[in-house]
């Protein structure tokens, strides 16, 4: 069933395999990606009156409910995780799933698995292996969920590194984030900024003081990013992530120049400590500082002041207290944080329950993050059954989180150990996305992207992974996913024993699919089409049973319903 773009056009005529399905159906993606929009109402302007934060009902969990948060805390549903979320119910369940102990990082694997030779010295050899190796077999699967999450806001790229062990400063980044997954948004914001992957990445690394003699000014790069990406944005917020507006009706700039220009003197000095082109392991640690190459000037910015002659590590954590503890810093991250796990465009009254828990999670506590990823999944629209008849609901799974499902649903492994999978950013044959290879610090797609000429960009609602969704794209998953559903990927491959059992059923198997993966999410008729599909290919032998087990969950895994996440 592979399809070229040629392929795809319209009024073209393609071979029809051995299902009697015609693949063009599967261009549908296309069609099925203009669902995508609002959450419980859409995002847009403020609202007066905000509804308390639900609590977990203590109603027995369904299987398409467990398998719905099972796609918003993880990576989609197996038969285990279907029976421990319905065994322990949604908030004991998140309990546990944050109480897993981290498994081997990233660095660690890769020094195992000897990658740290010195032929490796400027390779990725070994990063690739490491992340879907985690991504895709690890148990603590809502910590990678949001580790995947993390790295799209807090953005670091191995494409962006050209330094010594560029693959070992990703992994040790990837590290970081796991351990800082579940702790508070402030630690995890220093984290970030002192890390050897993201001084690198943003040039905060080797940045030093100005010096008038020769023109030399600190560099701007993280001072910018850490503000517009990755705290407080660009624009003042009210508390349900709307805009706050001027006397003439124009958004309220939460920074300027200035403000740039002096943070960046603040985020001078520091370096990575012990660099060695024989060994990696620096990376591991947080960068230092060298008080001469560190501006100690007397600073006012961000509402507060930095007096002279204090050092770096305090200046340092100053500002960061106060991008931590800015009015905007909460509405912004649970908006975007609401948007890796849940739903596109969020409602006000959704943002502001999520940000009032970011502000203060019961205890005095700003910021901490294991109470905000639970309030983001335990609320209502979080949590209420999707109407089938609201076609303007949900988020485009991107392409990762697609894969990634696929390949722990079908409980795939590797018999090398090697998780050969590389790199999958190729959008004409692979998935056009690849962890920790964002082409620019603005991730592979923006939380605010609008499609333009689309009814979602006439109604202005956001749909960031449409921003990689195009006719290349959508060819390319179609057949990156038709070869890895019937042949794996390198060493990496599915196994269909379970399913084989009910091969005989096409109706069984594809009700099969439409819980496992689409969450029940399927239409009568989409369920039908498929099943009648499936049908078709004789399971007299067993490489048809085998075929039909292949053909029902490709067939799931290209259909609108399944790719917009309800």
């Amino acid at each position: 069933m592979s399809i070229s773009q040629e392929d795809a056009s319209p009024g073209v005529e393609t071979d029809v395999d051995h299902a009697g399905f015609d693949p063009l159906a599967a261009m549908a993606l296309a069609a099925g990606a203009a669902l995508l929009s609002a959450c419980g109402g859409g995002g847009g302007g403020s609202s007066d009156t905000v509804a308390a934060a639900p609590t977990p009902s203590a109603a027995p969990v369904t299987s398409a409910d467990a398998s719905r948060l099972l796609s918003q805390a993880g990576f989609g549903a197996s038969d285990d995780l279907l029976s421990q979320v319905q065994t322990q119910g949604t908030s004991a369940w998140l309990d546990a799933q944050m109480a897993l102990p981290t498994s081997q990082g990233h660095y660690d694997w890769m020094v195992a698995n000897g990658y740290n030779v010195v032929a490796n010295l400027y390779s990725s050899g070994g990063i690739d292996n490491s992340l879907w190796h985690k991504l895709i077999s690890s148990p603590d699967v809502l910590r990678q969920r949001m580790v995947l999450a993390y790295s799209e806001i807090f953005v670091v790229s191995l494409i962006g590194l050209p330094i010594a062990w560029p693959q070992f400063t990703v992994a040790a980044y990837v590290d970081l984030l796991e351990a800082n997954a579940f702790g508070t948004y402030r630690q995890l914001l220093q984290a970030v900024a002192l890390s050897v992957g993201m001084g690198s990445y943003l040039n905060m690394r080797g940045n030093q003081k100005g010096n008038p003699a020769t023109g030399r000014q600190p560099d701007e790069n993280f001072a910018r990013e850490v503000m517009q990406l990755m705290s407080i944005g660009l624009y003042l917020l009210n508390p349900d992530g709307s805009l706050q507006l001027d006397g003439q009706g124009q958004p309220i700039p939460t920074y300027d120049q200035t403000t740039i220009t002096t943070l960046a003197s603040v985020f001078t000095g520091w370096d990575a400590g012990g660099a060695n082109n024989l060994d990696p392991a620096f990376v591991r640690t947080p960068m230092v500082n060298t008080a001469s190459r560190h501006d100690s000037t007397a600073k006012s910015l961000l509402g507060i002041n930095i007096a002279a002659g204090t050092d770096a590590a305090t200046a340092m954590g100053q500002v960061l207290d106060a991008l931590a503890s800015h009015q905007n810093t909460a509405p912004f991250i649970s908006r975007q944080l609401i948007q890796r796990l849940v739903c596109s465009n969020p409602s006000p009254a959704y943002i502001q329950r999520v940000a009032t828990v970011f502000a203060n999670n019961g205890a005095g506590v700003r910021g901490d993050l294991k109470a905000v990823i639970k309030a983001i999944l335990l609320d209502t629209e979080a949590r209420a059954t999707p109407d089938p008849a609201n076609t303007t609901s949900g988020k485009l799974r991107e392409p990762v989180i697609r894969f990634v499902q696929w390949a722990r649903t079908f409980n795939a492994t590797t018999a090398t150990g090697k998780w050969g999978i590389g790199d999958l950013s190729d959008p004409a044959s692979k998935l056009g996305m690849s962890p920790l290879r964002s082409p620019s610090v603005f991730n592979f797609f923006r939380p605010g992207y609008v499609p333009p000429d689309s009814q979602l960009g006439t109604l202005n609602l956001t749909s960031p992974e449409l921003q990689i969704t195009n006719e290349s794209t959508v060819v390319g998953y179609i057949n990156f996913m038709q070869n890895a559903v019937t042949k794996g990927v390198a060493d990496v491959v599915p196994g269909y024993s379970a399913e084989l059992l009910l091969a005989v059923d096409a109706n069984a198997l594809v009700q099969r699919y439409a819980l496992l993966l689409a969450c029940n999410g399927l239409s009568a008729d989409t369920v039908a089409t498929i099943t009648t599909a499936v049908s078709s290919i004789s399971t007299s032998t067993s490489a048809g049973q085998l075929a039909r087990v292949q053909a029902a969950i490709l067939l799931v895994m290209v259909c609108p319903e399944y790719l917009v996440q309800k």
